[in-house]
């Protein structure tokens, strides 16, 4: 092409452009008016309304931030509202109802039926049941579940229980209070629910003798005495389903709200929150029952933790298996 048809071309075409550029400039100028009045329109009608910038605010998705750290470009996320609801709603609730009922049927089972007795008369002679050691790991776990039991269900209910007898102000000190005592003891708790685990471990394995006391419901309706090994089965159950799963969840879950710095989303905290409370509630009702049994539940059984020793009478009539494997020299022995 020669130089004379490209100069004509370029001629052409110069002034397309302007006109296209001319059109841009035009319809934005005119948009950011019409952008402007409308906002200042929605300001005089509707003040503070700022629907737009919130909707986008609560999109969920990223921004901008100079804040370093996991979620930290999304200002609101929304799911914390449900899970607001579900712990104040369902979990509050029904856990609420769990452990107002629980102990209940405990007190009207032991007016029924009352404690179980040991028949025979005391020998005198005393078999050790718990060495020292394991009583220290066993009531240095109960100690610390109380404590984390109290706090917690301050936690959980003082706005709908405290609150309106003593007051929000008297409320607030004792959640900051229970809130750091909780966080601290928490771990403590795992390590003490740990070396529960590895001490009673063997003992709570499943035995021969152990369909028996089943069948029979451990002889609680009849108040009769159902042989069994070192632990029976009512023991054992809470051993595996109380003690080690339900412990380890409630430790579990507690350690990645006690930690929130290792990278936990809030979605994270918001489920490790749920199942904490609900394993937790559950774990308390389970251990009213395993609080009674070990105290006036069954005769001596308390005296059995407290000093390590039984008479043998009441070994004989509670764990006749395992006071012939100590008799015999064979095992059982703490």
């Amino acid at each position: 092409m020669s130089p004379s048809l490209l100069r004509r071309a370029a001629g052409g075409l110069l002034p397309v452009l302007a006109l296209w550029l001319l059109a841009l400039v035009s319809g934005a100028a005119l948009a950011q008016p019409a952008a402007a009045t409308e906002q200042v329109e929605r300001q005089q009608t509707q003040p503070l309304n700022n629907a737009p910038v919130w909707r986008e605010v609560r999109s969920g998705e990223p921004n901008f931030t100079t804040v370093r750290g996991p979620e930290t470009d999304v200002l609101i996320q929304s799911e914390g509202n449900t899970w607001r609801q579900w712990r104040n709603g369902p979990v509050t609730l029904y856990g609420g109802i769990l452990l107002l009922v629980v102990p209940v049927a405990i007190a009207l089972f032991f007016f029924a039926k009352g404690a179980l007795k040991v028949h025979a008369a005391p020998t005198g002679r005393s078999v050790q049941r718990f060495n020292t050691f394991e009583r220290i790991v066993h009531w240095g776990t109960a100690i610390t579940f109380v404590v984390l039991a109290v706090t917690g269900l301050a936690l959980l209910f003082g706005k709908h229980v405290l609150a309106p007898v003593f007051g929000s102000g008297f409320l607030g000190v004792l959640l900051l209070v229970g809130k750091n005592v909780h966080n601290y003891v928490g771990p403590l708790f795992l390590l003490f629910t740990l070396l529960m685990i590895v001490s009673f471990a063997r003992d709570n394995l499943w035995q021969a003798c152990d369909a028996l006391w089943i069948r029979k419901a451990g002889g609680l309706a009849r108040g009769e005495h159902v042989p069994s090994g070192r632990f029976n089965f009512g023991e054992k159950s809470w051993f595996w389903i109380g003690v080690t799963v339900l412990g380890l969840v409630v430790a579990g879950s507690g350690l990645v709200m006690d930690f929130p710095n290792f990278g936990q989303t809030r979605a994270t905290m918001q489920w490790a929150n749920i199942i904490h409370a609900s394993a937790s509630i559950l774990f308390m009702a389970l251990a009213l029952g395993h609080i009674y049994m070990g105290t006036i539940g069954v005769e001596g059984a308390y005296g059995s933790m407290k000093s390590g020793y039984v008479d043998e009478s009441w070994a004989r009539e509670h764990h006749e298996f395992w006071y012939n494997d100590v008799k015999a020299g064979k095992s059982g022995n703490p």
